[in-house]
């Protein structure tokens, strides 16, 4: 994705977060199903696989996803940007929780920060100052 349009998905985001609480509160009932899921830690495919069995994220279809979506795999910042994305569009029903790995000093050890660095030459120490921001 154009260094571009990350950025201005990651504004979006960020400007959205900024409205929500501190703590998020998600009810249930028997008629609704909640997906909770945790460290995803950059593995896309253990993402895309949830998404399979459970299907996506909806109106009908809520999820938790309780952080530590970066580091350790190589597609961290492609959940980013599936996982911002889907917020942005169902924000009733998509939940972010930060996890330790979403902090600067983590992804400097674990590889967040070289990921996004050798995906974005150009435009990476903006993107990372601005995941930073969302974060």
């Amino acid at each position: 994705l154009h260094a571009r349009y990350v950025l201005n998905l990651l504004h979006e985001t960020r400007k959205h977060l900024k409205q929500l609480p501190n703590i998020s509160h998600v009810s249930t009932c028997y008629s609704e199903e909640v997906t909770v899921c945790g460290d995803l830690h950059g593995q896309l495919d253990d993402l895309f696989l949830i998404f399979y069995k459970n299907g996506l994220p909806s109106p009908s279809k809520s999820y938790v996803f309780n952080g530590d979506f970066v580091d350790r795999g190589k597609q961290s910042l492609e959940i980013l940007i599936v996982l911002f994305t889907f917020l942005l569009i169902y924000p009733k029903e998509v939940h972010l929780n930060r996890g330790n790995h979403e902090d600067h000093m983590v992804n400097l050890r674990y590889g967040f920060t070289k990921e996004v660095m050798q995906k974005y030459k150009v435009h990476g120490k903006k993107i990372l100052k601005m995941i930073q921001n969302v974060f």
